[in-house]
């Protein structure tokens, strides 16, 4: 079997941003989402295309598949093929396998080990389901590589530390409260950081989320949203005194939370802890907060800090994440060469021959001593019933093994899983799982 798997993009490495947005294709344009150039050497096609990422991976007989691909890509957005050319990669074989895996596991991501891309990649792999272009390779090629997503979400600490503000912030609030389910929190601002901010406390399960901001129906729309309430801007000390973590992220000039208007307010809550994340810049709270006992307070600078701590660990679990990927990708090539008449007959025979020399080790302990010749006599007839088993299979395949098909890589493949050739291990819900698993 000839065929080859390509892979083109580009992404937040290779291009700018005005860039990408020339050239994605999951615009409202209809033909940006159809987008399959299958024909002209290229039989199984899937696009993958967010805001970080532009990609094609193809399945292909002709070594001209990636300029197809390309010239294909640029004439759907009225863009000339130099100016994409100038922006792209191009994997063939071994090395698209392995940069699709390394995708799927957020190795390759702008923020390491950010879940997103794969639910992005899934939905991909959707459409292309939809749209019929996806066969045999591409199918066996997702599944695995979501296989190999899981496995270094499970055997690294690759998504282990928070790497973005909003996030660490609420990390470091799990540190101070043991019990998520029983703090109140108030959102002071409701730009993008607080949104931010309350998706990931919302995620923890805290009991009651109040938003307030100097323009009353943004609040509103934010405590909405997330199931909360808008609270009053101009009674905002009051507020304070009901809230265990209170996230700051306003415009304002001046610091809005002072040291005297909290030391009155310990009395009133018993002198429960209370944490401020000021995320503002210039500051919401006034530094001197940190001073009254039972108060807790990080601001941005704080938090980065903490980010870039992080991220250092997760670029030392991507080193791990990537031996994982490299080995994965070698045994997937391993199966697509595989996928030809010949190989497999062999497979096929040797399987048969190494069960019946392993039976016929352990049937001669159990007999002992043998008259003269008779080891020979079940040599030769052990041969013979694996000649007659493997006859009827090796017929199949000849027979229906149209040469470089579609089926008949799917006939390859399925003689391969029935007899387990490749020496898979399948967990014990197979074959119950599906995109999730």
């Amino acid at each position: 079997m000839d065929s080859a798997l390509y892979l083109v993009g580009l992404n937040h490495k290779t291009a700018p941003l005005e860039v990408r947005e020339c050239f994605a294709l999951n615009s409202p344009d209809p033909q940006g989402e159809e987008f399959m150039p299958i024909g002209d050497g290229v039989n199984e096609c899937m696009l993958l295309s967010t805001c970080n990422r532009v990609e094609i991976l193809a399945v292909g007989k002709a070594e001209a598949a990636a300029d197809l691909l390309v010239e294909n890509w640029a004439k759907i957005r009225r863009e000339s093929p130099e100016r994409l050319r100038s922006h792209i990669y191009s994997y063939k074989g071994q090395e698209a396998v392995r940069h699709l895996f390394a995708v799927a596991a957020s190795l390759d991501s702008m923020v390491l080990g950010e879940p997103q891309i794969l639910g992005q990649l899934k939905d991909a792999y959707r459409r292309a389901l939809k749209n019929g272009t996806a066969g045999h390779i591409l199918n066996r090629l997702l599944h695995r590589a979501f296989f190999v997503a899981k496995r270094v979400r499970s055997e690294t600490g690759i998504a282990s530390s928070a790497v973005s503000v909003s996030y660490a912030a609420v990390e470091l609030a799990k540190r101070i409260f043991e019990d998520m389910g029983k703090t109140r929190a108030l959102l002071i601002g409701a730009g993008e950081m607080a949104e931010l901010a309350a998706t990931h406390l919302v995620n923890a399960g805290l009991v009651s989320l109040r938003v307030t901001n100097r323009t009353p129906e943004r609040a509103e729309l934010l405590a909405q949203r997330f199931h909360g309430e808008a609270a009053p801007f101009e009674k905002l000390v009051d507020h304070l005194a009901e809230a265990d973590i209170i996230i700051s992220s306003t415009g304002a000039p001046e610091a809005l939370i002072r040291a005297e208007d909290l030391r009155g307010l310990m009395p009133r809550r018993k002198n429960k802890p209370m944490f401020f994340i000021d995320i503002a810049v210039p500051r919401d709270v006034d530094p001197a907060v940190n001073s009254i006992d039972n108060i807790y307070l990080y601001d941005i600078d704080d938090l980065k800090e903490i980010v870039e701590e992080n991220m250092l660990r997760r670029r030392a679990e991507a080193a791990r994440g990537q031996d994982i990927v490299d080995e994965e990708s070698l045994l997937f090539c391993a199966w697509m060469r595989s996928l030809a008449l010949q190989p497999t007959i062999v497979d096929l025979v040797r399987r048969g021959e190494n069960i019946a020399r392993h039976e016929l080790t352990k049937t001669m302990k159990q007999l002992g001593p043998l008259p003269e010749g008779a080891q020979g006599l079940l040599e030769t007839m052990l041969s013979s019933v694996v000649r007659k088993l493997n006859h009827e299979p090796i017929t199949y395949l000849k027979r229906a093994y149209p040469e470089h098909s579609e089926a008949g890589t799917r006939h390859i493949s399925l003689v391969r899983r029935i007899f387990n050739l490749d020496n898979e291990k399948y967990p014990d819900d197979y074959p119950k799982q599906g995109l999730d698993d």
